[in-house]
């Protein structure tokens, strides 16, 4: 996790890895025309694909990056011009964000009884961000991951149950892509988690 002190600033820059940025506490803006980042919001961003700057509120900003491969994930500065230009190379570019995400109240969420996904960024490669909610004690399958290259699911409220550990919020799990499936199962207080599945080039 990364955390930004009150007004503090990254510089645009890029990674030459695919990634989801979950932006999960204080506030603050990015890009040049400042747009507002509040909890949670979810941010895609392809290869080689230059973003901010991001810029941290008074309350100061905490954000997760989440990459199914780490290698070239060093940042590279466009100020840096001779650099940025030796390391860029192509990519689809896209640079998307998610409205921010709302979670149940705790009563809410424990009492539902049907599972119910959102989609909150989506595109033709098999690049989705879900919300998946589940009430008190249930169990639902994620997306294969062999559609696509891989998944994190991140706890966003509740608890995710897996094997006899009780992940509570602002845990995650990987699913690689070459496992055969993966099973949600909410803990007794229910659960919401995020489904960010990455590009089948990715896997």
């Amino acid at each position: 996790m990364s955390e930004l002190q009150a007004n503090e600033a990254i510089r645009p820059h890029f990674h030459g890895v695919t990634m989801f940025q979950l932006f999960i506490a204080g506030s603050g803006t990015i890009g040049n025309r400042g747009q507002n980042l509040k909890p949670l919001t979810i941010q895609f961003k392809d290869r080689y694909t230059a973003y901010g700057p991001v810029t941290a509120g008074p309350q100061g900003l905490s954000f997760v990056a989440l990459r199914m491969i780490t290698a070239d994930s060093k940042p590279v500065y466009i100020h840096n011009k001779k650099e940025a230009q030796a390391r860029i190379r192509p990519s689809k570019r896209r640079n998307l964000t998610s409205d921010p995400i709302e979670f149940s109240i705790a009563p809410v969420l424990k009492a539902r009884t049907e599972e119910t996904w959102e989609t909150a960024l989506e595109d033709d490669d098999g690049m989705c961000a879900q919300v998946v909610r589940l009430g008190a004690n249930m169990a639902v399958s994620g997306p294969d991951p062999a559609i696509a290259g891989g998944y994190y699911v991140f706890v966003g409220n509740g608890s995710l149950l897996q094997g006899d550990e009780e992940l509570p919020v602002w845990s995650m799990v990987v699913v690689e892509s070459s496992e055969d499936g993966f099973e949600l199962r909410s803990g007794g207080d229910g659960l919401e988690a995020l489904v960010l599945q990455y590009p089948r080039d990715d896997g």
